[in-house]
């Protein structure tokens, strides 16, 4: 447990800037270890009796500096060197299988899911009438409880006529329903992200991450799924096997 006997503020400078700065030396001196939590904001303002807002303002600047990383749901951990992965773009598979064919757990935290109608993108983009039903999802994805990848979905509801079937894989979900993804196109480009998007992924504002949209088909060619992915650059590789023609 993260310790903060011998710290003591004092009028010489802002109490947020000393408590960064005690934090910062013990994670730096190897008196905590990456992924090791840090109490709760509102623990640690008690402990010390200051404000929440200067805990927070101390904590966002250890954020800043990659000492520490929020994750959405869980808290504020020791930040450690990513684990990496690397997926190949010469397969078609889902997050999750992904995960479990590298050892990793896959997790799923949901923001939303819902059934509502097509907009003119959603529409365009999947071959449908505007107005058509669709499933829409959005969830934070994770590897051993480690943040990956943000993921907005949307599928014909034909397909998938109740989002809350789909648990941890979206395509095992098309899979029972006998509407099984056989091929799927991606465009990928480098962004970075805003303050948001990088307080979910546990990274900071301007965060270079992986931007992708992938457009996935049936076996008679039909569109059902679009969906727009960011993953977190420092973690996540995409490779593919080349070879000279004969």
């Amino acid at each position: 447990m993260f310790s903060f006997e011998g710290l003591s503020l004092n009028r010489s400078s802002p109490a947020y800037f000393q408590l960064k700065n005690w934090i910062g030396q013990a994670i730096r001196s190897g008196k905590s270890y990456p992924g090791m939590a840090l109490p709760s904001e509102r623990e640690i303002a008690e402990e010390l009796d200051i404000s929440r807002v200067t805990v927070r303002k101390a904590l966002d600047g250890l954020v800043a500096d990659g000492l520490v990383v929020r994750r959405h749901g869980s808290g504020t951990f020791v930040a450690g060197p990513p684990q990496r992965v690397a997926q190949s773009l010469s397969r078609l598979y889902s997050f999750s299988e992904d995960m479990r064919a590298r050892g990793r757990e896959p997790g799923t935290s949901w923001i939303s899911r819902e059934s509502g109608r097509a907009d003119a993108e959603e529409a365009r983009r999947l071959r449908l009438a505007p107005g058509d039903p669709v499933a829409r999802l959005h969830r934070l994805r994770f590897a051993d409880s480690e943040p990956i990848a943000l993921e907005w979905t949307v599928s014909p509801s034909r397909f998938l006529p109740d989002p809350e079937e789909v648990g941890v894989s979206f395509y095992e979900a098309l899979r029972a329903r006998g509407h099984p993804p056989v091929r799927a196109f991606q465009n990928i480009a480098a962004v970075t992200i805003g303050a948001e998007w990088a307080r979910l992924l546990g990274v900071m504002d301007g965060h270079v991450a992986l931007d992708i949209h992938r457009m996935a088909e049936l076996a008679d060619g039909t569109l059902v799924e679009w969906s727009h992915s960011i993953f977190r650059g420092d973690a996540y590789d995409f490779v593919v096997d080349l070879s000279f023609p004969d």
